[in-house]
């Protein structure tokens, strides 16, 4: 009020004053006077500042010019008042002004810029113009320029800020339809897919919290301001209160004065806040400006005083409008010598100032450099080329500029790397994170308490994910606190409730105040009771990186590559048995087997007795013998059909066509039976049945008996789900109908499932979780390789200003080798790791041990052992006829038999020279005549020694005893 007060008396008047001076005295420096107008509104408060400027700038002007003079006329009208803004500018034509300033109201302006068209009076202005819905014309704006950034490059500005900060969705907050209309490009950025935009107005009611709560209920953490700068703190300062500048809040000013508001009280707080500034507030030209204008008004008594950091740019773009103005002046004065004219608005004979439209020309082909940058026109007079700052908002400093922007360039960082993590480092310093978890061995589980112990707060578990966040929070220097989320799920999005569950959940919401009852029942804990999940800002443990997961939260990088790999029981290792020989043929078989090889030797005995061709003469040299012979018969039948199936044939075959060919079927039957035989013995012995065998996804995929499984709703139940391969489909469509059902809640319980299925049931799962079963289940093996490659991160909530530095932290304790030792300590060494680390060689896995194959060994034995015993039956036997045939008794029979089978020097044997009548008796008369023949020899030669071929007939073979 003091400033209006001030600026009505003193400065209102001046203008006519000077104007009366001059006309009165004429230039006392000799210059020419050329008058420039300007229309002020006298609201807001800061036009007190743009007419500073203005009248600053001109006396800039007025010190450095030799030959013309500018001199300032400024009018005052309310930005509703059209006719009285009508007049004034009718006022200023009178008085001969060349060029008109402002005013900054929408609706005044227009007026104005229509009186200086038809008068071709150049019409300056400082503030945002629409383009008008059907386009330009040409013609209405051919005296107007406009040093305001032209709006939808502006428009453009924004969107692409927002296309680098990757904000996939916000809200704007805008309390006029200017507003909104500014933010044209910014609407046109969002596509169909995209997720929604809120516009939200406000009106004139001061409290803002049920809005400010409507967004957050709504989850949306980032906000566009498109108001009026002095409601920018208020809405702020409510929106502290709601808890909604916490360090996941965003938001973004639109308005270029942002940077003049006093965010003292903000500084402190988390979120973020970025603006855009049309000036270089620490430029030599805006300090020297601010300057002119702190001692201009000492010298006038008004005390008035801003720092450059504060500049309106409304002010700066007076300053700079005066300044292009100037320069034009003076170019074309040079040439042509400019001179004012009184023009009238209400004259008949309308007369039109012949210097303006070559003045406007001029300055749109003219490129000057201001306080706020360069000053670049189009054609239409519209400011097409501008720089602007990014500025975001610091607790050291306020606003500090971290980029510039630029139509050619777009959004160009001016920090470094460095500074962005230290900024970020020392923002974490004394933070306390929350970060989520849940149970699941090796990543997070309940320590085990010793004898009257009670664990609280992190001491209640241990892990690979507790002492991972350990390792971040020693690095970055934050303190943490983990909690477990109530629902023990990871995080998966349902389509028909569109929400997401688990992890991902409590990261999006941040805010929840639920018991976990049911999850401490679930994982047996019964000394924690309650557990509250609020304001989560990580989640910790394996939780795959997917595509669907990162449109709602974000990731650092991966601290731990893995892929699907299947979980299979190992096959049973069978009890060791002497007679596993025999596991190739049933027992069905191998009774089958000595059935046909009794009733095959039977046959072959009945056919030869029956088949002429197998009676044949004892003596072929005599052809006149009367009596033939059959060689077949019931033990040499047995022999010939076992040396067959034995493979070893016989000295002694079937010569009729019937029994050869029963003898080359039953040879065909003994091959057939031993090669199959042969080629399953060894995979019998070592117990590595074919049908038992899975060595990939594929054979899971081919065959129905084996049934196999995934944890219902993780990531790797997703990953069959949207495969394209057909293998995984088959496979998703195998696990989706089987009945029962083959999805598990938890590995844990698909790897008791597979322990107890027998090697019915397979599970899918990730590798690292598989690994870690492994190492203590040493029935459970994996089968085959990996199915894909992904990758475990820390969650945190989109655009995260901590993701940065978390990844670097988990960097660097990779590079330290930091990673590789956790996962040692914990798949290895603790709780039972290390159990199954022997490998066994390939090569004796395949042998067979004297257990497998030891029956044959028995077998052997005992065909010994009874070959033994008939033996020596044999030899008694012998040993009582010879005693018979040589009238000895039986004792001195053997005493001689014993002693000459022990000689091994004797290759020969005598044949006893008499034969028992008994003996006799059942011989044919042919062999009697020829056993006494050879009797009666042996008489005369006494005791000598037979050839050794008389040692073929057994039945008369023996000793020749001396009676003497």
């Amino acid at each position: 009020m003091m400033q209006g007060t001030r600026r009505g008396v003193s400065v209102h008047y001046l203008p006519a004053i000077l104007l009366l001076v001059h006309a009165l005295c004429g230039s006392v420096d000799g210059k020419r006077e050329i008058p420039i107008g300007a229309i002020f509104h006298q609201v807001p408060d800061h036009s007190y500042e743009s007419e500073i400027a203005f009248r600053y700038a001109v006396e800039r002007v007025n010190m450095h010019e030799k030959h013309f003079e500018l001199v300032p006329i400024v009018r005052y009208v309310s930005p509703e008042d059209s006719f009285r803004t009508e007049r004034k500018v009718c006022e200023l034509a009178a008085e001969g002004v060349t060029a008109v300033f402002g005013p900054s109201s929408l609706l005044t302006a227009g007026i104005v810029g229509s009186i200086c068209k038809t008068l071709e009076i150049p019409h300056i202005i400082t503030h945002w113009d629409p383009e008008p819905l059907g386009g330009i014309e040409a013609e209405l704006r051919a005296m107007t320029i406009n040093l305001y950034p032209e709006a939808d490059v502006l428009s453009r500005a924004l969107a692409d800020l927002i296309v680098d900060y990757s904000w996939k969705s916000f809200t704007i907050i805008y309390d006029s339809d200017e507003g909104l209309m500014r933010l044209k490009d910014i609407l046109q950025i969002h596509g169909p897919a995209d997720a929604p935009i809120t516009v939200r107005q406000i009106d004139d009611d001061p409290d803002y919290r049920p809005l400010l709560k409507d967004i957050q209920s709504s989850g949306e953490s980032h906000i566009i301001l498109e108001i009026r700068p002095d409601r920018i703190l208020e809405l702020l300062r409510q929106a502290k209160e709601v808890k909604m500048l916490e360090e996941y809040q965003s938001y973004i000013i639109t308005s270029l004065d942002a940077h003049t508001i006093d965010f003292e009280e903000l500084r402190y707080s988390r979120s973020n806040i970025t603006a855009l500034r049309l000036m270089d507030t620490k430029s030599f030209d805006i300090k020297n400006a601010v300057h002119d204008w702190e001692q201009g008004e000492a010298r006038m008594k008004r005390p008035f005083r801003v720092s450059p950091e504060h500049v309106h740019t409304e002010s700066a773009l007076y300053n700079d409008a005066v300044k292009i103005y100037a320069t034009a002046i003076r170019e074309l004065d040079a040439t042509e010598e400019i001179t004012p004219a009184r023009l009238s608005c209400g004259s008949k004979n309308l007369r039109q100032w012949p210097f303006g439209l070559r003045i406007v020309n001029y300055m749109k082909v003219k490129t000057e450099h201001g306080i706020t940058g360069p000053i670049i026109f189009d054609d239409f007079g519209r400011r097409a080329h501008f720089h602007l700052d990014i500025i975001e908002l610091s607790k050291d400093e306020g606003f500090k500029k971290i980029a510039t922007w630029d139509p050619t360039h777009g959004v160009n960082y001016t920090r470094s790397q460095g500074e962005v993590y230290s900024q970020i480092v020392e923002s974490l310093q004394n933070k306390t994170f929350i970060v989520a978890s849940r149970i699941g061995a090796p990543f997070l589980m309940f320590k085990e308490k010793k004898d009257g112990e009670f664990l609280e707060g992190n001491n209640r578990f241990e892990g690979y994910s507790l002492e991972l966040i350990d390792g971040i929070s020693k690095i970055l220097g934050f303190q943490y606190r983990m909690e477990l989320v109530p629902d023990g799920k990871y995080g998966s999005y349902n389509k028909v409730t569109k929400k997401w569950d688990g992890l991902v959940k409590y990261l999006l919401d941040r805010v929840s105040a639920q018991t976990v009852d049911s999850s401490v029942e679930k994982v047996g804990n019964p000394t924690q009771l309650h557990s509250f999940l609020q304001k989560a800002d990580l989640a910790v443990c394996d939780l795959t990186i997917t595509y669907e997961r990162r449109t709602a939260v974000d990731f650092t990088m991966p601290f731990m590559t893995l892929g699907i790999s299947i979980l299979y029981a190992k096959p049973v290792q069978q009890p060791k048995d002497l007679f596993s020989f025999l596991s190739p043929l049933s027992l069905d078989v191998w009774i089958y087997m000595a059935t046909a090889y009794l009733g095959v030797s039977v046959l072959l005995f009945v056919l030869s007795r029956m088949a002429p061709a197998d009676w044949e003469n004892p003596h072929p040299c005599k052809q006149d013998n009367d009596e033939v012979e059959n060689i077949w018969d019931m033990c040499n039948a047995l022999w010939l059909t076992m040396g067959s199936i034995m493979g070893q044939g016989c000295d002694i075959l079937p010569k009729a066509i019937s029994t050869r060919l029963v003898a080359g079927m039953w040879w065909f039957f003994a091959l057939i039976m031993l090669s199959s035989y042969t080629a399953n013995l060894a995979a019998f012995l070592t117990m590595e049945r074919m049908d038992a065998t899975i060595e990939s996804a594929e054979d899971l995929a081919k065959q129905s008996k084996i049934k196999y499984g995934v944890v219902m709703g993780g990531s790797t139940m997703a990953f069959f789900q949207t495969s394209n391969f057909s293998t995984y489909q088959r496979m998703w469509a195998s696990m989706e109908s089987a009945r029962p059902s083959v999805f598990t809640k938890s590995n844990d319980e698909g790897r008791d499932r597979v322990i107890k299925g027998k090697r019915m049931y397979a599970f899918l799962m990730e590798s690292t979780s598989l690994e870690y079963i492994t190492e203590r289940y040493c029935d459970l093996t994996q089968i085959g390789g990996l199915l894909d490659s992904k990758g475990y991160g820390i969650a945190m909530p989109v655009n995260s200003p901590y993701r940065t530095a978390i990844s670097g932290a988990v960097l660097k304790m990779q590079e330290e080798g930091k990673l590789y030792q956790l996962k040692t300590r914990w798949w290895k060494e603790m709780r039972g790791g290390g159990q199954c680390t022997e490998v066994p060689n390939s090569s004796q896995e395949n042998e067979l041990g004297i257990g497998n194959v030891g029956g044959v060994f028995v077998v052997l034995a005992l065909g010994c052992f009874c070959a033994f015993l008939i033996g020596i039956l044999e030899f008694l036997w012998n040993v009582r006829k010879v005693a018979v045939e040589e009238k000895v008794t039986p004792w001195d029979a053997l005493k001689a038999e014993l002693k000459f089978a022990l000689n091994i020097a004797v290759t020969s044997k005598p044949v006893h020279n008499t034969l028992s009548e008994s003996t006799a008796s059942g011989k044919s008369s042919l062999r009697s005549k020829s056993e006494s023949r050879r009797g009666s020899e042996l008489a005369g030669r006494g005791n000598s020694v037979r050839t050794a071929a008389s040692l073929t007939n057994l039945d008369k073979s023996g000793f020749a005893f001396d009676k003497h």
